[in-house]
C-alpha cells in the first residue's frame, strides 16, 4: 500500500500551526497542531512523526495539552515527552488507557500508525500560558473525553473535532449527536471569536461556524426524529436523509457511517423517552 503524506505549516494571529496529510487512493485525512504562547495543543498522528518533528524541533513551549485521546491527536505526545520532557496534560477520563499501546482498528493504523504509550496530568478547569489565562471547556460528543481551549486574554478558542465540517456526514460509532449539541451550545456561550480547529485549521468568524453547525445538527436531528415518529426504521432514515457513500465507510468496515448519526439520536429520544 502506498500512503501519500507531506506537512504545511502557516502562522494566523501569533498562532503557529502544522497541517499533516495521510491521503490513500481516494481517502485524504489531515490533522492539525497547533503552537501559542508557550503551548502546544495536539501532537498529530505517529504516521506523520516524521514530517512534523522539523516543527517540533523549532517550536517554543512549556507544555502540552491535548484535547482528546484520539491517534492522530496523541501520536506524537511519546516522542515529545521522550526527546522534550514536555508535561502533558489531557482529561482524566483515557489517561490511564494512553499508559499503554493503543488497540484500535488496522486501517487507523494504517493511516495515522501506532500510537506509543505516554504520561499525562490530568486537566483542571483552567491553566496558564506565558502571558495568559485560559479556560477548558468539557465538549464531550465526539468522544466521552474531549476538551476545548478558550485563551482568555486573546478569544482564540482552540476546538479539537468539535468543528470539523459545519455539515456533518458520518460519524465515529462512538460518537453521540445530542452530546454535540450540548458542547456547542455551551462553546457558543463563551467570548471568543477566532476558532482553530485541528481539522479545518484557522477560521476567522468562529462563532458563525460554530453556529451554523449546530443548526444543521438541530435541524437534522429534528427530521431524524419526526421520522421515527412516523414509523419509519433506522436503516430507512438512514437511506432517505444520507443517499451519498463515502470511502471512509467502507474502508473502515462501518466504523465511520451515517447511520450512526441517526441512532444516536434516536438513542437519545428513546432515553428521555
Amino acid at each position: 500500500m502506498f500512503f501519500e503524506k507531506k506537512s504545511e505549516i502557516s502562522e494566523k494571529s501569533g498562532v503557529k500551526m502544522i497541517n499533516g496529510f495521510v491521503k490513500f487512493q481516494s481517502v485524504r485525512l489531515n490533522v492539525y497542531c497547533f503552537e501559542v504562547d508557550g503551548v502546544l495543543i495536539d501532537t498529530g498522528a505517529a504516521s506523520l512523526l516524521e514530517e512534523f518533528k522539523p516543527f517540533f524541533n523549532t517550536m517554543d513551549v512549556d507544555q502540552v495539552m491535548l484535547t482528546h485521546y484520539h491517534e492522530d491527536h496523541t501520536g506524537g505526545a511519546h516522542f515529545l515527552q521522550t526527546a522534550y520532557n514536555l508535561p502533558i496534560f489531557m482529561n482524566e477520563t483515557r489517561i490511564e488507557e494512553c499508559k499503554y499501546k493503543a488497540n484500535y482498528p488496522l486501517y487507523r493504523k494504517l493511516f495515522w500508525g501506532a500510537r506509543k504509550p505516554f504520561e499525562a496530568q490530568p486537566l483542571e478547569n483552567n491553566f496558564t500560558s506565558r502571558t495568559g489565562r485560559w479556560k477548558v471547556i468539557p465538549t464531550p460528543g465526539h468522544t466521552n473525553d474531549h476538551s476545548s481551549f478558550l485563551n482568555e486574554e486573546t478569544g482564540q478558542l482552540f476546538t479539537g473535532d468539535l468543528y470539523v465540517t459545519p455539515k456533518t456526514k458520518v460519524v465515529l460509532r462512538e460518537e453521540s449527536i445530542p452530546q454535540i449539541i450540548s458542547s456547542l451550545e455551551l462553546s457558543l456561550s463563551l467570548d471568543f471569536q477566532e476558532m482553530y480547529c485541528n481539522h479545518a485549521g484557522y477560521i476567522e468568524n468562529g462563532k458563525e461556524a460554530l453556529q451554523r453547525k449546530l443548526n444543521n445538527l438541530k435541524e437534522l436531528s429534528g427530521k431524524i426524529e419526526l421520522m421515527a415518529e412516523k414509523g419509519m426504521t433506522p436503516s430507512e432514515i438512514t437511506k432517505q436523509l444520507f443517499d451519498k457513500k463515502y470511502p471512509i465507510t467502507k474502508l473502515s468496515l462501518g466504523e465511520w457511517d451515517a447511520a450512526h448519526i441517526v441512532t444516536s439520536v434516536l438513542k437519545n429520544r428513546i432515553y428521555n423517552n
